[in-house]
């Protein structure tokens, strides 16, 4: 069994990490470890149509931000990696210089440090230098950065479209193929 974690930060752009968690739920053999902060939970309710309650009960297993004891934040606990998505600029900068005071960013740490998949779906604009280095340095150190860009070549006809190519995208980064929803560039 395949176990992910994916976090819910306090950027816009929840729909993200709640599809992941979607696609997640038709494919046999992963399980999922769901992390939202604070601000992720009040973006939950402000952006989409699902209570906080809903989306918890997408994953397999649910952690308070708060509870820095949880098995995750462990290295032995053994995952393929971790996804945040959206991921903040203030998780961002946490992970960035290893201040790994709350589950979501511990988990991160443990992630890069036991050199597993780290995907950040960095949700800011415009970038200022500080966000630009921290991404440099998150790169640095291991993790990747996916910038929630839309691709338009697979023609997609509503936001859901564009919302599935990109967490497809960050998911087959993991191994994990979600067929339907991954298109493959053709050429011309």
């Amino acid at each position: 069994m395949k176990k992910l974690i994916i976090g819910i930060s306090g950027a816009s752009g929840s729909l993200y990490g709640i599809r992941m968690l979607e696609m997640l739920r038709e494919i046999d053999g992963v399980e999922t470890h769901l992390i939202i902060s604070s601000a992720g939970a009040m973006n939950i309710d402000h952006e989409t149509d699902m209570d906080v309650k809903s989306v918890r009960a997408l994953a397999d297993y649910t952690y308070k931000d708060n509870e820095i004891w949880e098995k995750i934040a462990s290295g032995s606990f053994k995952t393929i990696g971790m996804a945040i998505a959206p991921c903040s600029v203030k998780t961002l900068s946490a992970i960035a210089t290893g201040y790994g005071a709350t589950l979501m960013a511990r988990s991160a740490d443990v992630c890069l440090k036991e050199r597993r998949r780290l995907s950040l779906l960095v949700r800011e604009t415009p970038l200022h230098l500080g966000h630009i280095r921290n991404m440099a340095a998150v790169t640095e150190i291991g993790g990747i950065i996916e910038l929630p860009v839309p691709a338009f070549y697979h023609g997609p006809q509503t936001i859901s479209d564009i919302i599935d190519e990109t967490a497809a995208k960050v998911l087959d980064g993991f191994g994990i193929n979600v067929g339907k929803y991954q298109k493959e560039w053709k050429g011309l």
